[in-house]
């Protein structure tokens, strides 16, 4: 049923995914960046009281994580403050994050398409994530960034062809034969024509 409708080109750009190999170098990068889950920040935030207790002034640094929710996600591109977003394919339903890709183009904020939202919801310690989105990184993870952000801005913020191609609209191969007679039908007309008319 999905092969035969037609299907207009913002929501075709979903079918159209990153490959395994980036897939797998950028979930490596991000899982480097995954939030602390609720254990780590109940245990960090009791020592940071047991140290300010004890008289000691605790510095803590701001943490560089993924980001994730639509809405902070938004926020982010909006202020040009996220460096990469990574959107699912499967999001259901597709409109919640069909004019993502819109928007990080017209705020050049490079995005990719990733196979499943369960992997992106893995990285964040949910069952699923809409979307995710790197804003800062380490000095030594910089140039990998630096790389994807590249390849990404080439394979979906600049190419034009992805929002221009429409899906769907493939019959099966009964339908198909029966197009291709009556196409060879009409053709056979045609000679018949034209070689009475030469005639």
């Amino acid at each position: 049923m999905i092969m035969r409708l037609k299907m207009p080109p913002a929501i075709n750009q979903f079918n159209m995914t990153i490959d395994k190999n980036q897939a797998a170098t950028l979930l490596r990068l991000l899982k480097k960046y995954t939030p602390e889950t609720n254990e780590a920040k109940k245990n960090r935030l009791m020592e940071q009281a047991q140290a300010k207790k004890d008289g000691q002034e605790s510095k803590s640094k701001k943490p560089q994580v993924i980001k994730y929710g639509l809405n902070h996600v938004t926020t982010l591109i909006e202020q040009k403050a996220a460096k990469l977003v990574v959107i699912a394919h499967d999001v259901e339903p597709i409109e919640t994050v069909c004019w993502l890709p819109a928007l990080c183009r017209k705020k050049d904020v490079p995005y990719c398409i990733i196979k499943g939202k369960g992997r992106l919801g893995m990285l964040v310690h949910k069952k699923m994530a809409s979307c995710v989105a790197l804003t800062t990184v380490r000095q030594e993870d910089k140039s990998e960034l630096d790389k994807l952000s590249e390849n990404f801005k080439a394979q979906f913020n600049d190419n034009t062809e992805v929002r221009r191609r429409w899906g769907g609209g493939i019959m099966g191969t009964k339908s198909q034969h029966v197009t291709q007679r009556r196409e060879k039908a009409v053709q056979i007309e045609q000679a018949k024509k034209l070689g009475l008319s030469i005639a």
